[in-house]
């Protein structure tokens, strides 16, 4: 016996990516396999969706500057919150979620933003339009997994993802509201 933690280990994959194990769950496993993997690609969006909002909170610029920083702090967390609420789902499907933010980048249908910094309107359209493509991949599968008989993944989907979803949109697109001169 010793106290040495053993280091560097590596050991085979025990259960691939794109699989489902049996899980007594009353799902087929068709079922299971087809929400998992809709289930990845809306994760993998929503890391995005969550690594933009990081982005642009610390690369925030002008006069509204903490008012956004915080809203997009706040809207951060919410993904966040949801990205992990999805992986559980996968799993809880008997599948793999996809963690690896390499792999996610494969998978997501969110445009890469520039390195650099935007404009601050630019911003807000970029995550507006990285929402879209999050409530449309969450809108297709909700509807596909329903008839397929898969409450859990079409309640999650409806009840968390779009609703947090539409929620942020609205709070984002008012900030890209041109109002009149006062006295116009």
């Amino acid at each position: 016996m010793t106290s040495q933690p053993r280091l560097h280990q590596h050991g085979a994959e025990i259960q691939e990516f794109g699989t489902v194990t049996q899980l007594p769950i009353a799902l087929s496993h068709d079922t299971r396999q087809y929400s998992a993997q809709r289930l990845n690609r809306v994760l993998a969006d929503t890391q995005f969706l969550y690594a933009l909002y990081k982005k642009y909170h610390w690369g925030m610029r002008g006069p509204t500057a903490y008012q956004l920083h915080l809203l997009f702090d706040k809207h951060a967390q919410e993904q966040l919150e949801l990205v992990d609420a999805l992986a559980e789902r996968v799993q809880m499907l008997g599948g793999v979620a996809v963690g690896d933010p390499r792999h996610a980048a494969q998978i997501t249908g969110v445009p890469r933003p520039p390195d650099g910094i935007e404009d601050v309107r630019s911003m807000l359209s970029r995550l507006l339009d990285a929402h879209e493509t999050v409530l449309a991949e969450a809108r297709d599968a909700a509807a596909r997994t329903a008839r397929l008989g898969d409450d859990g993944t079409q309640d999650l989907l409806v009840s968390q993802i779009i609703r947090t979803g539409e929620n942020q949109v609205w709070f984002l697109a008012e900030h890209l509201v041109v109002l009149p001169e006062p006295g116009a």
